[in-house]
């Protein structure tokens, strides 16, 4: 009788700590942002971290959340925008970047949660992911870290989600590509582990840094994360000092996170691939030993030219492929013109010579070419109007140029004429099945013209029109459902975007529906709860925007050619026209050192008068140029104190190369 008492009392001690166990749960949540000029991204990656702790709150009482954001020197307006809307969130400013576990760190140092995790400013939680991590860590004294199912913004599982340690095996897989062809075999796929279901609870050995939360008792235990990387590999190295600190890493599929992974297109820059090869280097050199780390670090420093060799051929190939289609095109169109002419017009199929064919031909086309080049032609995203005026020019060029040439080298104005409207219209039909077949940056009209669904409420759906309206996005089609149809996940509603309303959709909904719509769609974004902004995958759109000062005039790829053709071009004319100007100037001493300074990229002939960080007037900075020979404030030389930040700003703003030659021949005895 005494034991069935004891076992009864047992049970019901048992039954209560499980039902009040959320009651007498005491424990405070720190979350840490590093972010670094993803303004938009991180507004909504907080307010998904504050509904996901009010979640939180609510199912266990005892729950509280402090969250850090570490802000690596953005200027995009980031920190302005933490403390105006997030005033109660815990800051840090730094003034340069320090890097991602140094970041970390600075937050870690001074936090208090029982558990830490570390979150991308690019991701968004699910309403119940805190609690259910939570949870876990709770059931399983084993757990020093986890991590859970990440899904990419077009509805794609992420394989970082759940890693393998990078021994040596596993490297040379990775590097050799054999894991594309056998990505479930358990010793090739083993950097993903793809061994292991995407839909089970699995030990891991490597937690992602984009969510990798850990315990306050395996943090002491295990330390900071080491700040020899400054960014990647430091996941790898934190998750096996948690192993070795004695606990387990886990992967935790039964909440999601949305990662937008924007920042993906980077991987493709040789800075990319030496830096995430040399962090794999300086793990070797830590925890292999012998032979080993011999073995790991040669194949690191053959992966690093490897992938270098193949990266640099890709870009060369990329950049040059559709160039080399408009130059043969173009040539082919030149040669069908002088055939026809010379046939119908001359009369004698031999009637140039092949001095004219072979070797001038190709150079009116080259310079149809480059010309189309240096009005944008070839900037993305394309647009027809920069091809046919860069084209005119260099045909009205190719004419002048032809009307100073000797008689017996005037072939024919007429090829010259007709080549270049055929070169014009053989580009355009060109972008224009580019277009048609969908090819990544060649859409004709990015945003206008498309199929969209927005799944919202009314007044939400009124509100994305008006930003369409804002944004100049003019659909072709714009549906409309509500959060509540039960058809979402299984309807083919024959779209090209789909448009979530970020207030009226949870996260775990927003990604049940991408996902079961992957495989139609490609397209999604989000209207974030109080945003005039559509975010997606690399993807931000802002009515903001357009009504602040566009600083990027200066910085986008039509103007740092035009500024850098402009340098080179004015250099060359000051050595060649240095016999006279080389006398009357003021400053004999820098005559020709400024002008080979220019002309090897070190300096441009026009800069800011002050430093791009350096403007009180703006929240941001003033994106970098070159030091000048000249300042802007040289633009007005009788002037003593001229206001040389509006002048930058003003430079920035609404730059033109005609502005550099002004200045230049201002001060053209100061050179």
């Amino acid at each position: 009788m005494q034991q069935g008492c004891l076992v009864v009392a047992a049970r019901y001690n048992q039954l209560t700590l499980f039902l009040f166990k959320d009651l007498t749960l005491h424990v405070l949540l720190t979350v840490i942002i590093v972010n670094y000029n993803v303004r938009y991204f991180l507004e909504q990656c907080l307010k998904s971290v504050q509904t996901a702790s009010t979640y939180a709150s609510a199912r266990m009482p005892g729950f509280s959340t402090e969250v850090w954001v570490v802000d690596n020197n953005s200027t995009d307006g980031s920190v302005k925008m933490v403390r105006d809307k997030f005033p109660d969130i815990h800051l840090i400013a730094n003034s340069d970047n320090p890097g991602f576990a140094t970041a970390n760190n600075q937050a870690i140092r001074q936090c208090g949660g029982d558990y830490i995790l570390l979150l991308n400013p690019d991701t968004l939680v699910q309403e119940d992911t805190f609690s259910t991590c939570i949870d876990f860590f709770q059931d399983h004294p084993d757990c020093g870290g986890l991590s859970v199912k990440m899904i990419n913004g077009e509805g794609e599982f992420l394989k970082e989600s759940k890693r393998g340690f990078p021994s040596p095996a596993t490297s040379f897989f990775k590097i050799s590509g054999l894991i594309r062809l056998f990505p479930h075999n358990k010793k090739v796929g083993a950097y993903y582990m793809g061994h292991l279901d995407d839909d089970t609870v699995n030990e891991v050995d490597v937690l992602p840094g984009a969510f990798l939360m850990i315990s306050r008792q395996a943090l002491d235990k295990t330390g900071l994360l080491d700040e020899s990387y400054f960014m990647y590999g430091e996941d790898i190295d934190f998750s096996w000092r948690i192993k070795l600190a004695g606990y387990k890493n886990y992967y935790l599929p039964s909440t999601r996170i949305l990662h937008y992974k924007g920042e993906s297109t980077r991987k493709s820059s040789m800075n990319y691939v030496y830096t995430f090869y040399n962090a794999m280097a300086i793990f070797a050199k830590r925890y292999f030993a012998g032979g080993n780390m011999k073995l790991y670090t040669m194949l690191i420093q053959c992966a690093i030219w490897l992938r270098a060799s193949l990266d640099f051929l890709k870009r060369i190939i990329s950049h040059l492929a559709v160039p080399f289609l408009d130059f043969v095109i173009s040539f082919a169109g030149f040669l069908a013109i002088k055939y026809f002419w010379s046939t119908y017009w001359a009369e004698n199929v031999n009637y140039y010579p092949s001095f004219y064919t072979w070797g001038v031909l190709p150079v009116y086309v080259l310079i149809l070419l480059i010309a189309s080049w240096l009005a944008g032609g070839y900037d993305k995203p394309i647009r027809v109007g920069r091809i046919i005026n860069g084209m005119s020019v260099g045909a009205i060029c190719l004419l002048l140029f032809y009307s100073l040439l000797n008689e017996e080298m005037r072939f024919s104005r007429a090829i010259v004429l007709l080549g270049s409207l055929w070169s014009i219209l053989a580009c355009v039909t060109t972008r224009i099945i580019l277009s048609m077949v969908k090819v990544d940056g060649y859409s004709l009209n990015p945003d206008n013209r498309k199929r969209y669904l927005f799944i919202g409420s009314e007044e939400e759906g009124i509100r994305l029109n008006s930003l369409f309206d804002t944004l100049g996005i003019v659909p072709k089609q714009v549906k409309s459902v509500t959060p509540e149809d039960t058809s979402l996940k299984n309807t083919n509603y024959g779209v090209d975007v789909v448009v979530f309303s970020g207030r009226d959709i949870k996260v775990k909904d927003i990604l049940d529906i991408t996902i079961s719509q992957s495989r139609n769609i490609k397209t999604f974004r989000i209207l974030p709860d109080g945003m005039d902004v559509l975010i997606g995958s690399s993807y931000t759109s802002s009515a903001e925007d357009l009504y602040t000062p566009d600083f990027g005039i200066i910085n986008n790829a039509t103007n740092r050619r035009s500024k850098r053709l402009f340098d080179i071009l004015a250099a060359l004319l000051m050595i060649v026209l240095s016999p006279i100007l080389f006398w009357i100037q003021k400053r004999k001493r820098r005559y020709f050192a400024d002008c080979l300074s220019v002309l090897a990229g070190r300096k441009s002939w026009v800069g800011y008068s002050l430093a791009p960080n350096q403007i009180s007037l703006l929240d941001i900075s003033l994106p970098n140029i070159r030091q000048g020979v000249f300042r802007t404030r040289d633009r007005m030389p009788q002037v003593k104190n001229p206001d040389c930040e509006r002048l930058d700003v003003s430079y920035a703003n609404d730059y033109h190369v005609s502005t550099d030659l002004s200045i230049l021949l201002i001060n053209l005895r100061r050179i």
